[in-house]
C-alpha cells in the first residue's frame, strides 16, 4: 500500500489518481457527451458525426477524425480572454487540439469510417491542472459513443475501434515524481510531462519538459512507471463504462 506523501497539497499518495468521475450523456442533443472530472479540473468532451471529409481525402472512402479545445472564461482564478474576440486561435490551444486529435485518431481505424468526419470539441469549464490529458481521456469515450450510436443505427458496421486511449500528467515536485498534478503541483513542478497511452500499454506520445532543473534517466523512468499506472487505472474505468452498455 502507498504512503501519503505531505509534500501533496490534497494529501494523495505520490502514484495516486485525483477522484476521478466519468458521467456520459451529459448532453441531450450530442451523440456523445461525456463530462470528466479528475479533482478539480472538469472538461466536457463532446463529438458530432457530419457525412463529409476533408478535400484532401475526398473520394478516398476514407474518414477524418478532428479535435478543437478551448477554456472557458472563468474555467480559471482570473478571467481568460475567449479566443474568438481575439481573432486567432493562440499557440498553446492550438497545439492541444493537435495532441488530442493525434492521440484519438492512434485508435481508430479511419479506414472504416467511410467519409465521413467525427469532430470532437473539449471545453474546460474548471481548470485545476491536466486539462489536455482529461481531455483525451473523455474525448475517446465521447468517439466510442457517437460511433457506437451510428453502427446501432445501421450506418457504420463497427465502432472502428483498435484500442483505448488514456491519458495522464507526472512530474517531480518537491524532489518526488508524482503522478496526476493539480495546478498548484504543476505550477512548481521541477520536471512536467504529459503522457497518453493505449489500453494495451503502447506509448502514443509523451510530453516531458525539465522546468527548473534537468532530470535523470532514473527519473525519466520512475515518471514514465507512473505514468503508465495512471493510465492503466484512467483504461480500466473507460472499459468498465463500455462494457456496461456492450
Amino acid at each position: 500500500m502507498s504512503t501519503k506523501q505531505q509534500g501533496r497539497i490534497d494529501g494523495r499518495a505520490p502514484d495516486e489518481l485525483r477522484p476521478v468521475i466519468i458521467t456520459r450523456d451529459y448532453l441531450k442533443f450530442a451523440e456523445g457527451a461525456v463530462l470528466i472530472e479528475m479533482g478539480d479540473t472538469k472538461v466536457l468532451c463532446t463529438a458530432t458525426s457530419e457525412e463529409r471529409v476533408p478535400p484532401f481525402l475526398a473520394g478516398s472512402g476514407k474518414g477524418w477524425l478532428t479535435a478543437e479545445y478551448s477554456m472557458l472564461p472563468r474555467s480559471s482564478k482570473k478571467r481568460i480572454q475567449r479566443e474568438s474576440s481575439t481573432g486567432r486561435v493562440g499557440g498553446r490551444t492550438h497545439e492541444i487540439q493537435r495532441l488530442i486529435g493525434r492521440s484519438l485518431r492512434a485508435v481508430f481505424d479511419l479506414s472504416l469510417f467511410g467519409e465521413r468526419t467525427i469532430y470532437v470539441d473539449c471545453d474546460v469549464i474548471q481548470a485545476d491542472g491536466g486539462t489536455r490529458t482529461a481531455a483525451i481521456t473523455g474525448a475517446f469515450l465521447a468517439v466510442h459513443d457517437t460511433l457506437a450510436r451510428l453502427v446501432a443505427d445501421g450506418v457504420m458496421r463497427s465502432t472502428a475501434k483498435t484500442d483505448s486511449v488514456s491519458a495522464v500528467s507526472v512530474g517531480i515536485v518537491n524532489g518526488v515524481p508524482c503522478l496526476d498534478l493539480n495546478y498548484d503541483e504543476d505550477s512548481r513542478a521541477g520536471v512536467d510531462m504529459n503522457i497518453v497511452m493505449t489500453g494495451g500499454g503502447r506509448f502514443v506520445e509523451v510530453q516531458g519538459t525539465a522546468e527548473i532543473s534537468a532530470f535523470s534517466r532514473d527519473e525519466l523512468n520512475a515518471l514514465l512507471d507512473l505514468g503508465a499506472k495512471g493510465a492503466a487505472e484512467l483504461a480500466a474505468m473507460q472499459q468498465r463504462l463500455i462494457a456496461r452498455r456492450s
